[in-house]
Formats: C-alpha cells, sequence, structure tokens
C-alpha cells in the first residue's frame, strides 16, 4: 500500500463518520470484476458479498458498463417529470413484464429505504389509516419512516422515537415444540399473533399495510414456510390490509426467481426494490398496481434524483444479463450446491449452528462449539481468518450471529469450491485456537 493510500487510510476515521466508516472489514480495493475484488495489497480476494448483495450479475459486467458509457453520452441526469426519457420509460415497460401479478406501476428513487418510504406513504394514503404493521427482526432502511417499522437491532432505533407501527412475532419454525409441525405451528401462532395485536394495542381498521421481507435479510436470513407468507397475505385479505412486500435484498434472482414472492407464490400489493436492480448505481423503486398508484396525486411525492438516465441505463442490462445468462437457472443450481456443501462443512465443525438457505441467498449461524449459544465475538474471528486465506463474506443477525454468504448470480461451482475451502480452513485455523485456550 503506498504513502497515499496509508494517509487516507489512517485519515478515513477523521473524514468519514464512523456510523459509516466502521464497518468490516474496510478492506481497501483498487478494482472490482466478475465475482474478485482487487486489493491495494496486490492480492486478488473472492468475494461472496456482492456489494450486500447489489452486484448481482458480478461486478462491472461488461454489458453494464456499455450501459452506463452509453448513458452518460446522452444524459447525466433527469429528473424525471421535468425531461422524460427512454431509459426510465423502456425500464417501466420491462420490468412490468417480469414483476408478480399486476404490479405494473413505479415510482423510481435512489435506495432501498427510499422504496420503503414510498410505500408506506402509499399505502397511508390510499387506506387513508395511520399505522403500519410489520415484523421483529425486519430490516427495512434506517431513514425514520423505514425505520419504524425496522426492529433487527434495537440500536437502530435508540434515541430516535420512530412511532406510527407495530411489530409482531416473524416465523421461528425452531420455536416449535418438540412433536409438533414446525409449519403448522408458525402459521398458528401468526394467526394468534394477529388477533392479540388487534385485540389489545389497535384496531385493524386503523392499519393500512402489513410489511414483511419474504426472506428475512439483515435479521439473521430466516427463511420462512410458503404456508406462512400465504397465511401473511389471507390475513391481510382477512382483516382488509394492504400486503407491503420488502423485496430490496430478495429481489432480482436472488432466490431463484426475479423476485421472492414468485418463489413463494405470494402476491403483495405493493413491493420495494433495489439493491439488484442496477447493479450497484443508485435506483430503487415503490411498486403497485396502475389502480392503486393513481391514487396518489401528483406533487404528493416526487424526486429530484429518483430514476436517474444512467441508472435506468444500467437496470436495462441487468435485466438482458439475467436473460441472456440464464442466471435464474444458475441461482437455483450454485445455491443447492453451495447449500450441500456447507452442510458437509457442519458436520465437521462444532462451531457452525444453522444453515438457512434459499437460493444464493446463505445464512451461516456461528455458535460456541460447548454451549451452542450465538458467537460474535467468533463470527469476526473466521470472517477475519477467511479474509486473510482470500474470500470474503459479511455479517447479519440480532446477535451479529449470521455469516451471510451472497455471492453474484454468476458464480460458478469451481468459485463455490475456492470460496469454501478457504472459508473452513478459516474454521479449522479458528477452532484449533480455542481449543489451546
Amino acid at each position: 500500500m503506498g504513502n497515499d493510500w496509508n494517509h487516507l487510510v489512517e485519515n478515513m476515521s477523521n473524514r468519514l463518520a464512523p456510523s459509516m466508516a466502521k464497518d468490516h472489514p474496510n478492506l481497501p480495493v483498487l478494482k472490482e470484476e466478475g465475482c474478485y475484488y482487487y486489493g491495494v495489497d496486490g492480492r486478488t480476494y473472492l468475494d461472496f458479498t456482492s456489494g450486500i448483495a447489489t452486484t448481482n450479475v458480478g461486478h462491472r459486467h461488461p454489458k453494464v458498463v456499455e450501459a452506463i458509457k452509453e448513458g452518460a453520452d446522452q444524459l447525466g441526469h433527469g429528473p424525471s417529470g421535468v425531461i422524460i426519457y427512454e431509459s426510465i420509460l423502456k425500464l417501466a415497460d420491462r420490468l412490468a413484464e417480469i414483476m408478480p401479478g399486476d404490479l405494473d406501476c413505479f415510482f423510481f428513487g435512489n435506495s432501498g429505504a427510499e422504496a420503503i418510504e414510498g410505500a408506506i406513504k402509499l399505502a397511508k394514503h390510499v387506506t387513508e389509516r395511520p399505522y403500519i404493521v410489520s415484523f421483529i427482526g425486519g430490516f427495512h432502511g434506517r431513514s425514520m419512516g423505514a425505520l419504524s417499522v425496522t426492529s433487527s437491532k434495537s440500536k437502530y432505533r435508540k434515541f430516535l422515537n420512530p412511532t406510527g407501527s407495530y411489530q409482531i412475532p416473524y416465523a421461528q419454525v425452531e420455536d416449535a415444540p418438540e412433536g409438533t409441525d414446525p409449519e403448522q405451528f408458525v402459521v398458528q401462532q401468526l394467526e394468534k399473533d394477529f388477533e392479540r395485536l388487534f385485540a389489545h394495542q389497535v384496531t385493524s381498521d386503523e392499519v393500512a399495510a402489513v410489511l414483511v421481507e419474504p426472506v428475512l435479510g439483515e435479521g439473521g436470513y430466516i427463511v420462512p414456510p410458503k404456508a406462512w407468507l400465504q397465511k401473511v397475505r389471507e390475513l391481510c385479505d382477512y382483516y382488509g390490509l394492504l400486503l407491503i412486500f420488502d423485496e430490496v435484498q430478495t429481489g432480482f434472482g436472488r432466490t431463484g426467481e426475479w423476485f421472492a414472492s414468485q418463489t413463494f407464490d405470494v402476491t403483495p400489493d405493493i413491493m420495494a426494490i433495489a439493491k439488484g436492480i442496477a447493479n450497484g448505481m443508485p435506483l430503487s423503486a415503490t411498486v403497485a398496481p396502475n389502480a392503486l398508484m393513481k391514487q396518489w396525486p401528483l406533487g404528493s411525492h416526487a424526486t429530484t434524483f429518483g430514476g436517474n438516465p444512467i441508472a435506468c441505463s444500467a437496470a436495462n442490462a441487468v435485466l438482458d444479463v439475467i436473460q441472456e445468462e440464464n442466471l435464474l437457472e444458475n441461482t437455483k443450481k450454485a445455491g443447492a450446491y453451495a447449500a450441500e456443501k456447507l452442510h458437509k462443512i457442519k458436520g465437521r465443525h462444532p462451531s457452525i449452528g444453522r444453515i438457512r438457505s434459499v437460493g444464493l441467498m446463505i445464512g451461516i449461524e456461528i455458535v460456541d462449539p460447548v454451549t451452542g449459544k450465538p458467537n460474535s465475538e467468533g463470527l469476526f474471528n473466521v470472517l477475519d481468518k477467511a479474509l486473510e486465506n482470500g474470500v470474503l463474506f459479511y455479517f447479519g443477525g440480532n446477535q451479529t450471529e449470521i455469516i451471510r454468504m451472497i455471492p453474484p448470480l454468476t458464480i460458478s461451482k469451481e468459485q463455490i469450491d475456492e470460496g469454501l475451502k478457504m472459508f473452513e480452513e478459516a474454521l479449522t485455523a479458528y477452532e484449533e485456537e480455542i481449543t489451546v485456550y
């Protein structure tokens, strides 16, 4: 690392807000391409994070890069509404073809949090009701509206007093008593949770919508039974509530279909999408049927930067790549292959607890090998050792006990083998250390 880099990194904590600069592992890189980062230290790192589930078609995919360059030759900025341009209109048409159900009208923003803000505002406006119901463990963003429905970690809400929502438990099949059917148990619990909520805290006719991640993301990669999500849909219909899906992390092929809604056969009334939509360019959308979106009048919600023409060009290229390279099918096959290998690794390593997966959204729980309890300290030890070996993972979970494996959807079996070999070597080194001490 050169002197300039040394100075910049050493001064990072003075120039970047700690809440931004203290993430893990702060790997200094010069370049990214495909499934790899190229470090300032001259090493190549296999990336199992996809920029936190964002570069779904791989870093700097040539087709996406070319679309960005061509887009920049025409337009650098909208704003949509003041002017209108081909890339945003083309993208809206193409998204309407792959969205579930009749979700065919789009308000484009820049981030997942913005898409959630839009979804909440739309639901409250059209129903003229003040409250949103979300689920304990859900992560929906850190802006104030999004934060009001976020509960993956209490520290996100500290001192901020976000209001206007109620939380009920997410599906936890592990909580099913021995001898009971886990799927039936969580479905029955869900019905009881709705009944208790409306009997004791808020009436159903005050609630605009129920907001849910179809797979719990930052909260621990919890994959609910299909029947549980279908029951959420059924209960929303029964009580006359809108259903909002947060597909910021699960969208654009991550679960093996275009959206998790299609994986679980549940169609929401409103959807929030972002992350993988433009492979790293800032873009998101609040999505709803045209009939619902039309009830949101001019000026009630607006944006200066949302739907940037270059970002929309990139998003159109992303759709091309996913289709042309059969990435939905690759996600299913590669995800199943990785999960199978991880279960074999788990059999050899007591530091691994539960493994949860759908497509290429894989959570690996790190536990104390003696007590079986979540082990955040051990997790970071394993992550650091894995990085030393040359593979980058990310973390999650309420107690920071889950390693997230979210590689680009272009990942090959050979790259999975390479990355999981380095991961197991890191586990072995960690377990040898704690055995010694």
